[in-house]
This record gives C-alpha cells, structure tokens and sequence, in this order.
C-alpha cells in the first residue's frame, strides 16, 4: 500500500509499505525533489524524484532475520553463516536479555496509523494529529540502537472525549552486554518527556 509522509527534502511524500506476517512493513520512501533543493543546486529548470529502497527490510525476509541490528555486527558468528550467491536461514545464536518498558499517552485526536517496522498517513505538523511513524522515530532518536522492537500493546478511544490512548511497549537489549534497568529507566523518562514536548502527547 502506498501511504503520504514526510521527508524533509521532498514534497509531496510517499512511502510504500509491504504486508507480510500479519503486519505492514515500509520497504521505498519517496517523493518529488522539493524547489528549494533544485533551486539551491542551480537546478531550477529540472524536477526530479527521489527514493530510498530499504534494501536490509527485504534481506531479513529473505534470510529470515529477526532484527536488523545484526546487520552492523561485527560479529563471526554472524557474517560466518552467509556466503555469495547462497540463500540460507539465519540460525539465532544467543543473545543478551531485553529489558522491556511501557509507555501509555492520550493523543489530541484518533489517528490511523500503520507501523514502519512492524506507515503513517499524515504528518504530524499538519493537523495535530498523531503519527506512528513520528513516535516511532523519537523513540529511536532518544535510545538509537538499543531499541529492538516498538509494538502497540492496547489502544482504545475515550466515548465521550473522543480522545485515543495507546500504550506502546518498547523492548531494550544490546548486542554485546547487558543492560541495567538504571539506565533504560534514564532512557525512558527522555522518551517521556520528549513526547510531551515534541509530540504534544499527554502521558497516563
């Protein structure tokens, strides 16, 4: 399915989405090169279209692998399972534990929302709406790649408000320690705050 986004250097934005195991992954971001762009490369006579194909979403499906971090290992263990021009089944090896965190909010209007990983329809600066895809991103900006996975856990919209709440959980673990619930607790009051003020969500 294709859904609009938001890219900085285009407009209007798109993104395409794939579904697969009972849910929607985003595999091409794209869009038609913003004037400003052209214009600041002498290229105001020209229109151009930009892409990104998410060449690494595609590979996991293909080799069956679980999380897209491995991708930057540099562990044997790893790379020693995969030879050119062979197709394999990534076999799991042994992983540190996760620490898992809850977040729950209420959201100034119900939004419809797909999942980036696991599309969003609008971005959140037009209309005050709330965007996955937004949340999604903040919560990898504030703990980069110690995030493992993102999922909506329960949602539900308020009667007589009108106002939808959703509580994500957000699933921590290193590829090569252990982590301490000290310091996801840091991460998570960061995530807490940031979305207040970045997304104007109002936390339960």
């Amino acid at each position: 399915r294709w859904n609009e986004d938001f890219f900085p250097f285009t407009q209007p934005s798109f993104e395409l989405e794939i579904y697969h195991n009972d849910e929607w992954m985003e595999v091409l971001g794209c869009g038609v090169i913003h004037e400003q762009v052209l214009d600041l490369s002498k290229r105001s006579d020209r229109r151009g279209w930009a892409f990104g194909l998410g060449l690494e979403r595609l590979a996991m499906i293909l080799f069956k692998i679980p999380d897209i971090r491995l991708f930057w290992t540099d562990d044997v263990r790893f790379h020693s399972q995969f030879e050119e021009g062979k197709i394999v089944e990534f076999l799991p090896y042994s992983k540190y534990p996760p620490v898992f965190k809850d977040i729950a909010f209420w959201t100034s209007k119900e939004a419809e929302c797909g999942s980036k990983s696991n599309g969003a329809n609008e971005s959140s600066g037009d209309n005050g709406r709330f965007v996955e895809n937004d949340f999604f991103d903040l919560v990898r900006s504030v703990a980069g790649d110690l995030v493992e996975k993102i999922e909506l856990i329960d949602s539900f919209t308020h009667p007589k408000t009108g106002r939808s709440s959703r509580c994500y959980r957000v699933s921590y673990r290193s590829m090569d320690r252990s982590l301490t619930n000290e310091e996801i607790d840091e991460l998570q009051f960061k995530l807490r705050d940031e979305c207040g003020v970045s997304l104007g969500c109002e936390l339960r």
